[in-house]
């Protein structure tokens, strides 16, 4: 790999076709070249043994078809219908633009941008393209970590349902033992969470009537795979409790 000067002009040129960071350009050429010098064999991502795809690297091993709602998550008719185009259509346009090698970001404003994917969308079909191409797994991230979700509507009014998460004595009754930080909130909209563990919780708050509300959890950071459902478990539990008060 060349030094000085001529890894950062390699770097520079690779953040501008990408759009990575500095050090995440330079990492991708560090690994690439290690690859290639030391025939380091790559490890199978959990993704039913496909290769891990990381940026600059080559598209994984061709898929079926067949198997893109599945690795996706969702069906060709539910996102044929809301972007008019089925996932293998989307994998051809999107390998057009060796979207693999991009970050989440770019390949959404791509979506969003040049093929007027709606907003909620873009979001589905970048994460979708992502599992199929082996940039991640079902309750993955980019970044490696995992996320579990829950949601739950109560028949509650939003201030009551906001107050039982942002009130740390009233959190106590249905969340006991959880020594939680909260980092941030905007009242009966959202709140950031760190877990005691170092994960990180994300709360979306919203009306659905003067006498219903919807919270969204999201639960990220997990170390593996099988926190994902752990946590659901949890949650689910939890929700299940706070329900209870509420009632």
């Amino acid at each position: 790999m060349p030094k000085g000067k001529d890894l950062k002009r390699l770097v520079r040129a690779r953040m501008q076709k990408t759009g990575e960071s500095y050090t995440t350009a330079r990492a991708a050429l560090l690994r690439k070249k290690r690859l290639q010098t030391k025939q380091i064999p790559q490890q199978p991502s959990p993704n039913n043994g496909r290769v891990a795809v990381g940026a600059g690297d080559e598209p994984a091993t061709p898929i079926r078809a067949a198997d893109f709602a599945r690795l996706a998550g969702m069906s060709d008719e539910a996102v044929r219908a809301k972007t008019g185009r089925n996932w293998s259509e989307w994998v051809r346009v999107l390998d057009a633009i060796d979207a693999h090698t991009l970050p989440h970001r770019l390949i959404a404003q791509h979506l969003s941008k040049v093929h007027s994917v709606p907003s909620w969308w873009t979001q589905t079909v970048t994460v979708g393209y992502e599992r199929i191409r082996g940039l991640r797994d079902i309750g993955q991230r980019r970044d490696g970590a995992y996320e579990a979700n829950k949601s739950r509507t109560f028949p509650v009014p939003l201030a009551k349902l906001y107050a039982a998460f942002a009130t740390a004595k009233t959190r106590a009754r249905w969340l006991p033992g959880v020594d939680l930080t909260v980092r941030k909130a905007t009242r009966q909209k959202s709140m950031r969470i760190t877990w005691p563990d170092g994960s990180s919780v994300e709360l979306a708050f919203t009306s659905k009537s003067a006498s219903k509300s919807h919270v969204a959890v999201q639960h990220g950071k997990l170390a593996t795979k099988a926190d994902i459902q752990r946590m659901k478990d949890f949650w689910n539990a939890r929700l299940d409790a706070l329900a209870e008060f509420l009632g």
